[in-house]
């Protein structure tokens, strides 16, 4: 009698087989599902997004986001490496997360802390309090009492950097010596933002999306592409925070604060170093030149243009700006 003919079910496959088709589905769900949810965060919650970049970019630099309350702020600052101390101190209307890309080529060999300056980012901000530079200034003593920084290297850009000048200038016995990036508080050239600035616009305020954009191509010589519902987070963040950008904003146009530097830079007896970029179409480079030749006191003066960049070096050329800190701090 003749066999009748079978066919040969799944569970024939040898067991090692079996096993890889399983997890070969169970990858494919796990991957649906979580593209799945990617495209409901970016669509629905792109702030989550955003938050998840700043993990990731310091999970890379070796940094730990930290809290400490100081004097009559709860500050919100990234913390990480061993070695001699570094503090950065971010810009107007910027964050502690404008340093991380920057921060990786420094924690292998120096202890980095890089806060939010009071009122921006996470940290806190008091009601009708004033943010202006020296108010600033103050505030950063009691931060870095509480961090347990005692002799440091303090690099400020734009805004921190004003904050940052004073600060060494009132303090020169913890800032063991200064870098300043495209800094606030020096007199130079009259450039197209100065004159809008008189004109009583303010770049930093965003009504939608053109706005922003127009403010990246005024602070980036390449614009980067950012996906637009990652703008719109960006423009929800600026529109909470409107009234206090507009106040601070009107403080820092007084000549007492857009000048602060000026009258400091004479009395600073650390080593200092200012890095500009060559296009910066907001602190224009000739304000390198008032900081080189107010430097009357200082052992050791550093001055070097960068190529390549407009306003934001630590972002558009992070290694290079790493290594020239990393060659200043090692000199000092």
């Amino acid at each position: 009698m003749a066999k009748i003919p079978t066919i040969a079910s799944a569970d024939s496959r040898p067991l090692w087989q079996r096993l890889l088709l399983r997890r070969l589905k169970f990858l494919v769900v796990v991957a649906l599902v979580l593209g799945i949810g990617a495209g409901g965060v970016y669509l629905f919650a792109p702030s989550l997004l955003l938050k998840a970049d700043a993990a990731r970019l310091a999970m890379s630099a070796h940094m730990e986001k930290k809290t400490v309350v100081a004097g009559d702020t709860t500050w919100s600052y990234y913390e990480g490496g061993d070695g001699p101390t570094i503090v950065l101190l971010h810009g107007f209307a910027a964050n502690k997360e404008t340093w991380l890309t920057m921060a990786k080529g420094l924690t292998d060999h120096f202890h980095v802390i890089a806060p939010d300056l009071p009122g921006w980012g996470e940290s806190s901000r008091n009601e009708g309090g004033d943010y202006g530079i020296p108010a600033q200034a103050a505030r950063l003593e009691a931060f870095a009492t509480a961090v347990g920084a005692q002799h440091f290297l303090l690099v400020g850009h734009s805004m921190g950097g004003a904050i940052a000048g004073v600060y060494a200038d009132q303090h020169p016995e913890r800032v063991a010596s200064l870098v300043l990036s495209s800094s606030l508080g020096l007199t130079f050239k009259e450039n197209d933002f100065v004159r809008d600035v008189k004109a009583g616009k303010d770049p930093f305020l965003f009504k939608d999306r053109a706005d922003l954009e127009a403010l990246l191509g005024r602070i980036f010589l390449v614009k980067p592409n950012i996906p637009g519902r990652l703008e719109d987070a960006l423009l929800a963040r600026n529109e909470q925070d409107h009234d206090f950008i507009a106040h601070t904003f009107e403080q820092l146009k007084e000549p007492a604060q857009a000048y602060s530097l000026d009258p400091v830079i004479g009395k600073l007896q650390m080593p200092v170093l200012g890095i500009w970029c060559r296009e910066d179409k907001i602190i224009d480079v000739s304000a390198l030149d008032t900081l080189r030749n107010g430097l009357k006191s200082s052992p050791s003066i550093g001055a070097t243009i960068m190529n390549g960049c407009n306003h934001m070096p630590m972002l558009e050329k992070p290694e290079e700006t790493a290594k020239i800190i990393t060659g200043f701090a090692l000199a000092h």
